[in-house]
């Protein structure tokens, strides 16, 4: 450096001057894109959000391990944090403990909430989905439980006005429930709670006022109240609703098949039968076929003769049929004239019988009452043997009614 000239000295100084402030800005970028990714990192992660702790019991632990996501409505909520196995003699086989960030921990409630394992793919992978619920109580809570005298409440109520909750279930003697969790405590409430006599004489409650950045509280199913408790040595207990494995539904597919099959096999069997016999109903059928042609071919033949003129009284008569109905006619109308004629004579003759026997009237004027004289005395001689007494029942006659009697 002492040979160099001062120009070069100036030179060299600044070019040292240039990669010192490109080696500080190198550093500071890659400094502050180490810090956006952890940011973006701890985000995506949950770092920064209050999340509640949860725990299930299931029969296997098949397809789920630890830092797998845990979803709700189809968005990834949380992960799972601990999977292992229960002590002997424990009712419950597997043990899983996971974490739902915010806000989705305030969707689960006592009134439906609980964790569904479900398949996730055809490697025997399972995820965990926690429902959300629309009715009930929060089960984790971010508001502190005070433990509180009544005679203290009311004072707080009287100087906090609409602050002041309830945080259990308030029964009475026949265990009817009176007041619910988060009922709003007033002075009215705080004596009509008095009347029910609480245990010690205190009741749970919150300020809604004062608020965590974690979770202090949760709800006991068994004791009806918000207890705190600390999140990184307890859990909340959730349901399960647990769907076998992938491998264990192929298995059972797979039973079902093999019981299935020889039923599947006599059926294949039943089937070729049925088919065997419609190949020889089919051959059949062929063969009558070839039987009916030449019927088909007379029926052909025949058609074509009954639609020719006359053809239906040729096929119905025969072919001298015709000539036998022509002469029957011929015949027939002969016989209509020689009738009309022998008619006209037989009218004749009539007319000629009548009048000879007008003539005779005519002439014999006397006969006409000479008839009617034999016809009257015909009927006296009747009715005079009509009363003889050797006669008598020969001319049965009813008897004449008798005559009604006058009546005095």
């Amino acid at each position: 450096m002492q040979d160099l000239t001062p120009q070069l000295r100036t030179r060299l100084s600044r070019m040292e001057r240039a990669v010192g402030w490109f080696v500080f800005l190198a550093t500071a970028l890659l400094l502050f894109g180490f810090g956006y990714y952890v940011y973006h990192t701890a985000e995506r992660k949950g770092w920064f959000v209050i999340k509640a702790k949860f725990h299930t019991y299931i029969h296997s632990s098949a397809g789920l391990n630890v830092g797998d996501p845990v979803y709700m409505m189809g968005f990834q909520v949380g992960q799972i944090l601990v999977v292992h196995p229960m002590p002997p003699r424990e009712p419950h086989d597997v043990e899983v403990v996971f974490d739902v960030r915010e806000p989705y921990f305030r969707y689960i409630w006592t009134g439906g909430s609980y964790v569904k394992i479900n398949a996730a793919g055809f490697l025997n992978q399972r995820q965990l989905e926690v429902t959300r619920a629309t009715n009930g109580y929060a089960l984790c809570v971010t508001q502190p439980v005070f433990v509180k005298a009544i005679p203290e409440l009311e004072q707080l109520v009287a100087t906090e006005t609409d602050q002041w909750q309830l945080y259990q279930d308030i029964f009475d003697e026949n265990s009817n429930l009176v007041f619910g969790a988060y009922t709003m405590l007033t002075e009215s409430n705080l004596r009509r709670i008095a009347e029910l006599k609480p245990e010690s004489n205190s009741i749970y409650a919150f300020n809604k006022t004062v608020n965590r950045n974690r979770i202090v509280a949760s709800w006991r199913r068994r004791l009806h109240r918000y207890e705190n408790f600390t999140p990184e040595r307890d859990a909340i207990w959730l349901p399960a609703d647990e769907s076998p494995a992938v491998t264990e539904q192929l298995q059972a597919v797979v039973a079902q098949v093999q019981q299935a099959l020889p039923n599947i096999l006599a059926l294949t069997n039943q089937i070729a039968t049925v088919l065997d016999n419609t190949a020889n109903a089919t051959s059949n059928l062929n063969a009558a076929v070839v039987e009916a042609r030449p019927a088909l071919t007379n029926l052909v033949v025949l058609s074509a003769q009954l639609r020719e003129p006359g053809g239906l009284g040729v096929w119905a008569l025969g072919t001298n049929g015709e000539q036998q109905v022509q002469n029957a006619l011929t015949n027939a109308n002969s016989i209509l004239a020689n009738t009309d004629t022998n008619l006209e004579a037989i009218l004749i003759h009539l007319s000629d019988i009548t009048s000879n026997l007008n003539a005779q009237v005519q002439a014999n004027t006397n006969l006409l009452g000479g008839i009617s004289k034999a016809v009257t005395d015909a009927d006296d001689l009747v009715q005079g043997l009509k009363r003889h007494w050797l006669l008598r029942s020969a001319f049965k006659t009813n008897a004449p009614p008798a005559k009604p009697k006058n009546k005095k």
